[in-house]
């Protein structure tokens, strides 16, 4: 399985259970949406992706998913998030989240070039006009995990850090301090497929629709998905 990082929890909570019933081994890799795309397309062997629905489309429309297996998953917003033990700021307009930007000593997000919330996160700076104040405190890494687990984990004060509310959610010692201001809100798609290459295509149908059913809406919601 090739996933997104902002769907990592969600997978990580059914898996054992699946695996158990299914008596099957699961292999993920988890990453920035686009480092997952790429890891796709070199052909590293994968059952069942989960990307943005736009990518899903594309890969459909490319026959390298089966299109009949594409479903949603929910919409996730980009969220800023501290260390758990810090004061959480004022992040609601333009200006409160540059002055808390700002004042941070360090600021955690995912991969700035492959990553959604990571590429999305630079382009706020630069309309906040921030960008140069602040990049040499940015303390980029290759998933919005992987950055809010170091964040966590970081001793220094006065942390801050953005990316998917999922990846914030689902990961202890973080807290979400709300999602970004309105005027730079994004909320993404995702979505997963089964692939034209699995050789495990039924097994993968059956997570595919645990993921995505009723019986995983409650945990998606809980989790930062919005769910319609």
């Amino acid at each position: 399985m090739l996933s997104a990082g902002a769907a990592k929890g969600l997978v990580l909570a059914l898996q054992e259970p699946f695996a158990g019933r299914a008596a099957v081994e699961f292999r993920c890799t988890f990453g920035a949406v686009g480092a997952i795309r790429e890891k796709l397309l070199a052909g590293e062997p994968c059952d069942l992706v989960i990307l943005t629905q736009a990518i899903i489309d594309a890969l459909a429309a490319e026959g390298r998913v089966d299109a009949t297996t594409r479903a949603p998953l929910g919409r996730v917003c980009t969220g800023i998030a501290v260390p758990a033990s810090a004061p959480v700021p004022r992040i609601g307009s333009p200006g409160e989240l540059r002055a808390a930007l700002c004042s941070a000593r360090g600021i955690y997000l995912p991969d700035p070039e492959r990553a959604t919330a990571g590429i999305h996160f630079v382009h706020v700076l630069r309309e906040l006009g921030i960008f140069e104040e602040v990049r040499a405190r940015l303390r980029p890494f290759p998933n919005g995990a992987t950055a809010m687990r170091a964040m966590a984990d970081a001793a220094d004060p006065d942390l801050i850090g953005c990316t998917q509310v999922t990846e914030i959610n689902y990961t202890p010692g973080v807290v979400l301090c709300g999602v970004l201001p309105a005027e730079f809100e994004l909320a993404t798609t995702y979505a997963l497929a089964v692939t034209r290459m699995a050789p495990a295509a039924a097994i993968a149908g059956e997570f595919a629709a645990l993921l995505t059913g009723p019986a995983s809406v409650a945990l998606r919601r809980e989790g930062g998905f919005v769910v319609d």
